[in-house]
């Protein structure tokens, strides 16, 4: 019984004492995670008041990553900022247009993206965003709005024909309703950018996802969002967490004390 014992009290000092190794070595990760811009094409280098942002970009124009001209090109047919096409099948309808242009928006303006920011490996940008939690009735309306509109694939970022200049549907495809490459609201968020988006449980007033229309009367609720999901990324990344996990799990507790 004595050696068992002192097996397990070996067992927990070996654990302690790799805990501290990895606090002492472990680098520090990046902690730029709110009020920050994307290293991408057309982002500014810091966020910054704005006054000007044209239409559907002008709530973030207290605080924005995105210039007066971005915000404006966000809104044309084949800009500047892309050369996206967003008629590629057919004359793309309002309701659904609105939807593109405010995620452009998003893309562009929002300093609230760093919990999500991943570098990349592109030629036209180093970061991009992955995986932002966006809100259930966003998702919703973006594909009620649009399952209508036709397109000719699901991944809308790379596969395209550029031949021309702007974008085109590549040989082999077909012109179809959204709502048959998108089956449900969930594809297309989260397929038409490559995983860019994923759909959240959540809902708006939740605190816990990203809402891409919002009043800038009553405040943008994207601060209190990355704020919590920066300060849950923090809290996993300190490097005593895996061995207090560890530590205080109900198995171990009960090998030990058994």
């Amino acid at each position: 019984m004595a050696g068992q014992e002192t097996m397990q009290l070996l067992f927990l000092l070996l654990l302690v004492a790799g805990g501290w190794g990895i606090m002492r070595q472990t680098t520090p990760a990046r902690t730029e995670l709110l009020n920050i811009c994307m290293d991408a094409k057309h982002h500014k280098e810091k966020p910054g008041p704005e006054d000007k942002l044209h239409d559907q970009c002008s709530p973030w124009k207290k605080n924005a990553c995105c210039s007066v001209n971005t915000s404006q090109e966000a809104h044309k047919d084949v800009s500047y900022l892309y050369r996206f096409n967003w008629d590629h099948c057919r004359k793309m309808q309002p309701a659904c247009k609105r939807h593109f242009i405010q995620d452009t928006c998003f893309y562009e303006c929002s300093p609230n993206l760093g919990p999500w920011i991943q570098q990349v490996d592109q030629s036209w940008r180093e970061e991009r965003v992955l995986n932002v939690p966006l809100c259930q009735e966003d998702c919703q309306m973006w594909w009620e709005d649009c399952r209508s509109s036709y397109t000719c694939k699901t991944n809308w970022h790379k596969g395209w024909n550029w031949t021309s200049g702007y974008n085109q549907c590549p040989a082999g495809t077909t012109c179809r309703r959204m709502d048959f490459y998108f089956h449900t609201s969930a594809a297309l968020c989260e397929d038409i950018w490559s995983h860019a988006y994923e759909l959240s449980s959540y809902l708006r007033g939740s605190g816990h996802c990203m809402q891409m229309w919002f009043h800038p009367a009553k405040g943008n609720p994207k601060e209190e969002v990355a704020k919590f999901y920066a300060e849950a990324m923090r809290a996993a990344a300190a490097p005593w967490a895996p061995i207090r996990a560890l530590l205080l799990s109900p198995v171990l507790l009960l090998w030990v004390l058994g």
